[in-house]
C-alpha cells in the first residue's frame, strides 16, 4: 500500500509518501508545497491545488491520510486553513483516492505510544521507524510522514479493518 501523508496548511503544506508492506516502511518522497507570503489567498490555493496533482501524479498513492482540524484561538488561520485542506481533499478525491482523517492524539499514540507526547518526541520516532539520517525539514513534512506511518498502523489493525468496511 502506497499512503500518502498530508500535513495540511496555507504557508507550508508538508506530505510524505510511504510503501507499507508486511509491516515494513519504505519512503518514496516527502517534502512541502509552499506559498510565499503576501502572495492573494486564491493563489496560494491554486498553488496548492497545482502541487497536489503533481504529487499525486509523481508517486500514485493508494490512500491519503490527512489530520482533521481543531479548532484553536485563531478563528482566521483556522478557516485559512480548513480552506486549502478542502483544496487538497478535493485533489485526492479527484483522484480517486481513499481519504483518512485522523487527529494529532491518535498520530502521537500511533507513532509513539502516548497520545500527549511532545512534537519533538513523535518526530524522532517516525526518523527511526522509517530509518532516515535526520529528521526531514520543514517540521511540517515530519509531521506529514508520521501521519501516514499512523494510517498504516491504523489500517492494519482489525479495528481499523472493521471501520473501513462500515463494520
Amino acid at each position: 500500500m502506497i499512503i500518502l501523508g498530508i500535513d495540511p496548511g496555507y504557508a507550508i503544506v508538508g506530505y510524505g509518501v510511504l510503501e507499507y508492506s508486511n509491516n515494513h516502511f519504505r519512503v518514496i518522497d516527502y517534502g512541502a508545497i509552499t506559498t510565499e507570503a503576501g502572495t492573494p489567498f486564491n493563489r496560494r490555493l491554486e498553488l496548492i491545488s497545482i502541487g497536489m496533482q503533481e504529487i499525486l501524479i509523481k508517486n500514485k498513492p493508494d490512500v491519503m491520510a490527512i489530520e482533521k482540524l481543531f479548532y484553536n484561538t485563531n478563528a482566521k488561520t483556522v478557516i485559512d486553513v480548513a480552506q486549502a485542506r478542502g483544496v487538497i481533499v478535493l485533489e485526492a478525491q479527484k483522484f480517486g483516492l481513499e481519504i483518512a482523517e485522523y487527529t494529532p492524539l491518535q498520530v502521537k499514540q500511533s507513532v509513539v505510544g502516548y497520545g500527549r507526547a511532545e512534537k519533538k518526541q513523535v518526530q524522532e520516532m517516525m526518523r527511526i521507524m522509517l530509518k532516515l539520517d535526520k529528521i526531514p525539514k520543514p517540521d511540517d513534512t515530519a509531521d506529514a510522514l508520521a501521519m501516514a506511518i499512523c494510517h498504516a498502523h491504523s489500517s492494519g489493525s482489525l479495528a481499523g479493518r472493521l471501520k473501513k468496511y462500515g463494520k
